[in-house]
């Protein structure tokens, strides 16, 4: 069962989605908040699986929660998918940077909430696709140099395929896509992720996009050619 907790300003928004997936038969909704220090002090008491964050909230908005809450040893296993009304909103890829493991606009489809849900759950990012690129892309060309220097330094320990898993990561591909490009097993792609995860001390892999960027690995656009399938004789 995925314990969620739900937090945004509008009991409305609230109701209706405690009431879209109480629908699933394994998904539950163990509370709601109405502002972001509930939402710290709910997650603390509740220990959901995964909380719903809408990012503009009155006082302790939402990436301040965010913030709290990935700092927080006690609460590793919790997931943040941030909810935005904006595609351009500044605060979303800040929000992935501090520890989100995605986010999706609230105009999306219920269906792909809950498939969302279900995936951050299972320790996957969760990039909105009419989203992520455009984003990371501006944001990412306004990063103070320091913190460059800091993603770069922080690709010295990994090895020249994780730093190559590390790119299709960055380019939104999944572990049977980068198996497929790579001509390995997803088993050894997903094993090559999972080690530059503890190498580089990211929660999941939304925070493998951010280092990707950040650091100059990954350029704005990039989407990696694939290879040239082997010809047969």
């Amino acid at each position: 069962m995925i314990r969620v907790l739900l937090a945004d300003d509008q009991a409305l928004v609230r109701s209706g989605f405690t009431a879209l997936l109480g629908s699933q038969s394994d998904i539950e909704v163990v509370g709601g908040a109405e502002d972001g220090a509930e939402a710290v002090r709910l997650t603390r008491a509740l220990r959901p699986d995964v909380v719903l964050m809408d990012i503009r909230m009155p006082g302790h908005d939402g990436l301040a929660a965010t913030r709290e809450i990935v700092a927080d040893p006690q609460l590793t296993h919790v997931r943040i998918l941030v909810l935005t009304t904006f595609t351009d909103d500044a605060y979303v890829f800040e929000a992935i940077r501090s520890g989100a493991s995605g986010f999706l606009v609230k105009d999306n489809e219920p269906a792909d909430l809950i498939r969302a849900i279900r995936i951050v759950y299972g320790g996957e990012a969760l990039l909105s696709p009419r989203v992520t690129r455009t984003l990371i892309a501006e944001f990412v060309q306004k990063s103070r140099p320091e913190s460059t220097r800091h993603m770069a330094a922080l690709l010295d320990s990994l090895t020249e395929r994780e730093r190559e898993v590390l790119m299709h990561v960055a380019a939104g591909r999944t572990n049977d896509e980068i198996a497929e490009v790579l001509f390995v097993s997803p088993a050894t792609a997903k094993t090559h992720v999972s080690r530059a995860m503890t190498k580089i001390g990211a929660r999941d892999r939304a925070q493998l996009v951010v280092v990707a960027y950040e650091s100059g690995l990954v350029r704005p656009g990039w989407a990696g050619p694939l290879p040239q399938l082997p010809q047969r004789e």
